[in-house]
């Protein structure tokens, strides 16, 4: 499938309906068709991997567009160059975690850019480094704990943001690095009950929440490798 054929085939498929959905779930629907992601990954296995399509249909602005560029580019290919200029059109939750979580996470500078976004103060750019440290504590099956446990600080540090979108992402990476073994979920509790202890808001959530699951019976008893 080529550019234009992909753009006329989001544009035929386009559901008003589906669109409200997807804005009730806090999506940015401003450029989207409402095209379910069933369908966009029924379309991925039609294109294959294909980076210089990618670009074209990020390019385009279009919310299904550039989910399919996510979902088609080649992570050997991406550039620390091209992360900044997407990371900057990141305008909606869905986007960023699916670019961060089959993309990005798999690129060379994956781990550099979760600690440079960490920092910085746009809503989405900081989500996305939050959303690379989840995704690397699940795909990153290689990555040593101390490597891992390098995230915690920066966690506890970025806990007292109150936007919606960072702080469900800073919780996300905190409970995704819990999940990962035994030592990690200790050293993730850990910086829960630290975090638990900041005057904010924000703090108290992430940390109650990430608590209630890394110490919870599920997680506990997966950990220790006993079978459901």
């Amino acid at each position: 499938m080529q550019y234009n054929e992909i753009i006329q085939k989001i544009k035929s498929m386009a559901s008003p309906e589906n669109t409200a959905g997807m804005a009730r779930f806090g999506i940015n629907v401003t450029s989207a068709y409402g095209i379910s992601v069933l369908t966009l990954r029924k379309m991925v296995k039609e294109i294959g991997k294909d980076h210089e399509l990618a670009l074209e249909l990020w390019e385009s602005g279009i919310h299904e567009a550039r989910l399919l560029a996510c979902l088609i580019d080649r992570p050997d290919m991406v550039t620390g160059e091209q992360m900044e200029n997407w990371v900057k059109g990141f305008d909606s939750w869905d986007v960023c975690d699916v670019c961060c979580g089959h993309l990005f996470d798999r690129t060379a500078a994956a781990y550099q850019k979760a600690r440079e976004w960490s920092e910085r103060e746009e809503e989405f750019v900081k989500r996305a480094g939050f959303a690379l440290m989840a995704a690397l504590s699940v795909h990153d099956k290689k990555a040593s704990d101390k490597t891992m446990a390098g995230f915690l600080p920066i966690i506890k540090r970025e806990a007292v943001d109150e936007r919606n979108f960072v702080k469900k992402a800073v919780n996300w990476a905190l409970r995704q690095i819990g999940k990962r073994n035994m030592n990690l979920n200790e050293m993730a509790i850990r910086t829960a009950g630290e975090i638990k202890q900041i005057d904010s808001k924000s703090a108290r959530w992430i940390a109650g929440d990430a608590i209630r699951e890394l110490t919870g019976e599920k997680v506990q008893r997966k950990l220790a490798g006993v079978k459901e």
